[in-house]
């Protein structure tokens, strides 16, 4: 009799012992299902308020401001976006299935010129920093490459084959007036033009490997201004034209240089252990953009003009790559 009563005893306690559990793991999910739901409110809000307030700042200008274009594999083919300068913002500009490459701004900051293979083959393109009005200027079975604005706006230098092997040439803003500048069996692109237009810089191997020149804007006068046995490639003209920036192989792997543009006072920027390629300056000459393979991934990364304070800006896990200042 007394076992029986044991035994009731202990089935009752067992009973509210899992009454009690069961009480304790609904309350557990219910808070843990309000905090899910408040946690994905919180986000879809936070979502909101960003898209707000960036398409007031687009609307009032102010977000078409002081921004660094680059291109983006993060939505599965390259892409044109823009972002602040401490890498916050970041917007999707071109909206295609084909990819989109090498941007740059125009003068004034209003439009970003870019090369894509969107009608089948490299064309050159320009569209509004807020991404209207996109336009194709070049239309030839070749390949248009690697475009800039000239620094009055009035003209892009560009590369292509279309005379058989890839030469700089000229154009007007509207695609008309070609000129092939270079007219020479080697391979020659990447152009940058000087702060005061009169000067086209770019690479060529026309005396063996990849070093760097310069030429008048008609073409003439063309002078090499590297000298070393590595490739020397996509040369960028400073904000007061006296220094060139520069990447390199010539210290085993691609690194960012800077140098007179005589070419004397060559210096290593970044010194690292991975690929640091396609530098850009800033407006103000204080602050150099460029690509990077350090931490695994292409992304964009800015450093100081002398090589100090070098950051990562993009942070995504795919292909973040071409920066360029506005």
């Amino acid at each position: 009799m007394k076992n029986n009563q044991i035994t009731r005893i202990l089935s009752i306690f067992l009973i509210l012992a899992c009454i009690i559990l069961l009480s304790s793991c609904n309350t557990t999910e219910q808070v843990q299902n309000e905090t899910v739901e408040e946690t994905t409110e919180e986000n879809e809000e936070l979502k909101e308020e960003t898209a707000e307030e960036t398409e007031t700042e687009i609307e009032d200008g102010s977000f078409l401001k002081d921004k660094i274009a680059f291109v983006s594999f993060r939505d599965g083919n390259g892409e044109i976006y823009i972002m602040n300068l401490d890498g916050s913002k970041q917007i999707r500009i071109t909206n295609n299935t084909a990819v989109d490459l090498y941007p740059a701004f125009s003068p004034d900051g209003s439009e970003i010129i870019f090369y894509s293979d969107r009608d089948g083959n490299n064309e050159i393109y320009v569209i509004n920093i807020d991404g209207s009005d996109e336009r194709r200027l070049t239309e030839d079975p070749a390949d248009d490459l690697n475009p800039v604005f000239s620094p009055d706006g009035s003209r892009a230098a560009f590369e292509s084959n279309r005379d058989g092997n890839f030469d700089i040439f000229l154009m007007n803003v509207d695609g008309t007036g070609v000129t092939n500048l270079t007219n020479n069996p080697a391979v020659e692109g990447v152009p940058s033009f000087s702060p005061d237009g009169s000067k086209i810089a770019f690479t060529s191997d026309r005396d063996g490997n990849n070093e760097i020149y310069i030429m008048n804007i008609d073409g003439s006068d063309v002078t090499r201004i590297t000298d070393n046995p590595a490739d020397d490639s996509r040369p960028v003209f400073s904000p007061d034209g006296t220094k060139i920036v520069f990447h390199s192989n010539r210290d085993e792997n691609w690194e960012i240089y800077l140098m007179n543009i005589d070419g004397t006072g060559e210096v290593n920027l970044t010194n690292s252990f991975n690929t640091d390629t396609f530098p850009a300056f800033s407006p103000d000459g204080t602050k150099i953009a460029f690509h990077s393979f350090r931490d695994g991934n292409w992304e964009i990364y800015i450093m100081n003009s002398d090589g100090t304070g070098q950051a990562v800006l993009s942070n995504s896990f795919n292909t973040d790559s071409y920066p360029v200042f506005q």
